[in-house]
């Protein structure tokens, strides 16, 4: 076989649902590229991993990989984790060569593909509210990388500015601040009468759903503001467009991160000792260990590392 295969490269979760969906946008982006090999992995908890397919697109006799990293920012997952796996591989594999896109990053399909979402949930309202009298909180995923936890406040501001609201915030799901829980206690006392709580997250999970379960407290000690829980990005089909455009970024050649103010190539304040670390990944003690489905899985994960999703 000679042809450039295709491999997507997830996150992997316990949730059985959000292992669904990523496979779901594996199948639509095979849809869209007929005649090739086009092919999905994990790299934590679920199978196939990422290895797996990479062996099984080997023993199929192909020689070259387009790896797209499945995430919405460039952090240890896409700049270490998932690198780590491919290098390893090529190097265990002579001929065999693996070009890595990058990240989808903040652009005008993952924003209009945001506000598609937003205004969906404002569409099935029980009441009608002005924006300006309207509270926007996004919700990110929360990583040890502060370029990419900077990219949830441009999010929240572009989306703030663009769709007219009278205030936006962020809260993170898990390892940085603000979190959800503490950042929904203080929101309504801003006096807005509807905060809207937009989980920018590519598919659902352990954290999409603890984040709608905090909503619902929240929305019971306060009454009198209405809570809108917007659905996260999913496939949607400008998300579809932007996993095209990436691995059309490959053949290009223009397939690079943003490293301007990554973390392992400059000194930022407060993380100077990471510039320089090794490409090392650091899931190998949960890679295919399964999901909740799987009737022998357990967690894994030892004393603080503890992996959620």
């Amino acid at each position: 076989m000679t042809d450039t295969a295709v491999l997507l490269c997830g996150h992997g979760s316990r949730d059985v649902e959000a292992i669904q969906e990523f496979e779901g946008l594996a199948k639509q982006m095979a849809g869209r590229l007929p005649g090739r090999y086009v092919d999905h992995g994990f790299l934590e908890f679920a199978k196939p991993t990422i290895g797996d397919r990479l062996s099984a697109m080997r023993d199929a006799g192909v020689r070259n990989v387009e790896a797209i990293p499945g995430m919405l920012f460039a952090a240890g997952h896409a700049k270490n984790d998932i690198p780590s796996v491919l290098n390893n591989f090529m190097a265990e594999n002579e001929g065999f060569t693996i070009s890595y896109g990058r990240e989808l990053a903040i652009e005008s399909k993952m924003l209009a593909a945001s506000v598609a979402r937003i205004e969906a949930a404002e569409a099935i309202a029980a009441t009608t509210v002005p924006r300006e009298e309207t509270l926007l909180l996004v919700v990110g995923r929360g990583t040890s990388d502060p370029d990419a936890n900077s990219n949830i406040s441009k999010v929240a501001r572009m989306l703030w500015e663009g769709m007219g609201f009278g205030w936006a915030e962020v809260a993170y799901s898990g390892v940085t601040y603000p979190l959800i829980a503490p950042a929904l206690e203080r929101i309504p006392r801003l006096g807005y009468r509807r905060i809207i709580v937009f989980p920018y997250f590519l598919f659902t999970g352990v954290l999409v759903k603890r984040i709608y379960e905090a909503t619902d407290v929240a929305a019971a000690a306060s009454s009198n503001i209405e809570f809108i829980k917007a659905p996260y990005l999913r496939d949607h089909p400008l998300v579809v467009d932007s996993f095209m455009e990436r691995l059309g970024e490959i053949s290009a050649g223009q397939n690079l991160m943003n490293c301007l103010s990554c973390k392992y190539r400059e000194q930022i304040i407060g993380y100077e000792h990471d510039q320089g670390a090794a490409q090392v990944g650091h899931h190998h003690h949960v890679e295919g260990v399964g999901t909740d489905g799987d009737l022998h899985s357990h967690d894994h994960a030892g004393p603080g590392h503890r992996h959620d999703d």
